[in-house]
């Protein structure tokens, strides 16, 4: 009997091989082209009606995003003890839940960014133009500053005595603090993006199958959890922009520097790193 079943697996074993080889065998350029880098000018896309769908996406986006974070957030400023809300992690999940939910209901008409420091990267690595990527960081900033006035509009009183959500660096830290916590935090979601959208991979990997949308808002999730204590989490100057200017007082102001300086450093280190290290661009071009 056991010599019978060693022969099933043996005759399985011939009839149905891997489809997919393993290990470096599975690192080749089978099957996959590298795209061209996108233009810097592309004067088209402004006579095109997906260029400013998209756009409005991400500003219906980014509103969503800051209107159920900030009210999370003030949820938890305003109990008696973190015991009694949803606390800290759950600041964090509110945050990596709508990324999730949003680039997943977004990625396929804007491509789901969300936040200017994820088209700032995106844009180094040359996967949309300089026309998109301002157009993106615009419309995105305007969403926040909407998303967070309809949080005002609705609970003023409360909006102003729990800082309505803004970012600061937390008593104990320093700028320095701050400022390595945004960099570090903006890179490991920028890396995230570029990993989980990464074409050849997906092309390579297309047996495997991954939502990526879920990695974007895990890294989202994980890096809440470190850094709310230091700055309250900004790694998204959009989010900073649209609660500085609706709070609207020095609290939301004094650091604010921090919250676009950190995440585009972030960013810019995250595209150079996957480019260059992990994707051996410039070597295969020279190739």
């Amino acid at each position: 009997m056991a010599e019978a079943k060693e022969e099933d697996v043996k005759l399985g074993a011939a009839h149905f091989t891997e489809r997919q080889p393993l290990g470096t065998a599975a690192q080749t350029d089978k099957d996959y082209k590298e795209p061209p880098p996108a233009p810097l000018f592309e004067q088209g896309e402004l006579y095109s009606w997906s260029f400013y769908r998209a756009g409005i996406a991400e500003f219906m986006a980014t509103l969503l995003f800051l209107y159920i974070s900030i009210l999370t957030v003030m949820g938890v400023v305003r109990s008696s003890s973190r015991c009694a809300s949803v606390g800290i992690q759950g600041i964090a999940w509110a945050f990596g839940g709508m990324i999730f939910a949003l680039v997943y209901c977004t990625a396929g008409i804007s491509g789901g960014h969300i936040n200017p420091a994820v088209t700032f990267g995106l844009f180094l690595a040359r996967k949309l133009s300089l026309t998109r990527a301002v157009f993106y960081m615009v419309m995105q900033c305007l969403g926040a500053i909407c998303g967070a006035g309809i949080v005002k509009g609705f609970q003023k009183g409360l909006y102003e005595s729990l800082n309505g959500g803004v970012n600061f660096v937390q008593p104990g830290y320093t700028k320095g603090d701050g400022l390595g916590a945004e960099i570090v935090g903006t890179f490991v979601l920028v890396y995230t993006v570029f990993s989980a959208t990464d074409a050849k991979r997906s092309a390579r990997d297309s047996h495997v199958p991954i939502l990526a949308p879920l990695p974007i808002g895990f890294a989202v999730f994980l890096v809440h959890l470190a850094t709310i204590p230091i700055t309250g989490t900004g790694i998204n100057p959009a989010r900073s922009l649209g609660t500085a200017i609706i709070f609207n007082k020095d609290l939301g102001w004094d650091d604010h520097w921090i919250f676009w300086v950190g995440p585009f450093i972030g960013a810019a280190l995250a595209a150079v790193y996957h480019q260059i290290v992990i994707r051996a661009i410039p070597f295969k071009s020279r190739a």
